[in-house]
């Protein structure tokens, strides 16, 4: 994707996670990590997440900020046949639209559920309603589709079934250049480099710069991590971290 200056846009993305067990703590979040990998493969860099109840005043607010500020916006949760799952009849809020049985949703739920021999009753018929004007994201792992509406993407909470629905968009979403991503693991504390890497920022204002410390074995020790979309600038930045640290005769592993 490029602007119209010909240079390649950053795009950008979003992740509404809904439901109120992930902020009760009785379920982990799964996605979130899977998708901003995901995304960063295609060139499309992960901005912001916001983990929301089950409460459609709280979905609309955030999808309707997310959708404003980024190129996508993915949400994950809420799709399901109980009377919690609300995620369709909030984003058909917060684009003020109608919400009713899609037809193609329909008919594919019905010769899901006669195949398997399962009864396809109201509640199950629920996972067919989907906002006016939406498009149906393929769902082959429970057939109950995921839809699309403008730049917002919206599907299940369940892990196997949300990386099933992205797979089915992702030869549709439009990426940038790449986040390129270097680690070097130096046994020091980060409060000796600190100083180094902050210059080394000024310097380097297209690389991103941060210093994770660890503790292993009674080592004390810092990953520092450089990322950058120009790869040259990403280069020469790791190269004189590195020879910094070589010079405090600090032994260096580039881990990744």
């Amino acid at each position: 994707m490029s602007d119209k200056s010909g240079a390649k846009k950053i795009v950008t993305a979003a992740v509404v996670v809904i439901g109120d067990e992930i902020l009760s703590g009785r379920t982990q979040d799964k996605n979130m990590a899977w998708i901003a990998v995901r995304l960063n493969e295609i060139g499309v860099q992960l901005r912001e997440v916001r983990v929301v109840p089950d409460i459609e005043a709280e979905i609309v607010a955030a999808v309707n900020a997310l959708r404003a500020k980024f190129d996508y916006v993915f949400t994950t949760g809420g799709i399901g046949p109980t009377h919690d799952d609300i995620t369709a009849d909030s984003i058909a809020a917060a684009f003020d639209v109608g919400i009713d049985f899609h037809p193609e949703a329909m008919a594919l739920l019905t010769r899901h559920y006669e195949t398997s021999g399962i009864e396809f009753n109201d509640a199950r018929k629920r996972m067919a309603r989907i906002p006016d004007g939406a498009s149906l994201i393929n769902n082959p792992v429970s057939k109950a589709p995921g839809f699309c509406i403008e730049n917002v993407y919206v599907m299940a909470g369940v892990p196997t079934i949300m990386q099933a629905m992205f797979e089915e968009i992702a030869p549709t979403l439009h990426g940038g250049p790449k986040m390129l991503s270097r680690t070097i693991g130096a046994g020091l504390p980060e409060g000796r480099v600190a100083e180094k890497l902050g210059a080394l920022q000024k310097a380097y204002p297209d690389v991103s710069m941060g210093s994770y410390p660890y503790f292993r074995q009674g080592e004390v020790g810092t990953n520092l991590v450089l990322r950058s979309t120009e790869k040259a600038d990403l280069d020469a930045a790791f190269g004189e971290l590195v020879e910094y640290l070589k010079g405090e005769g600090v032994h260096v592993v580039e881990t990744t």
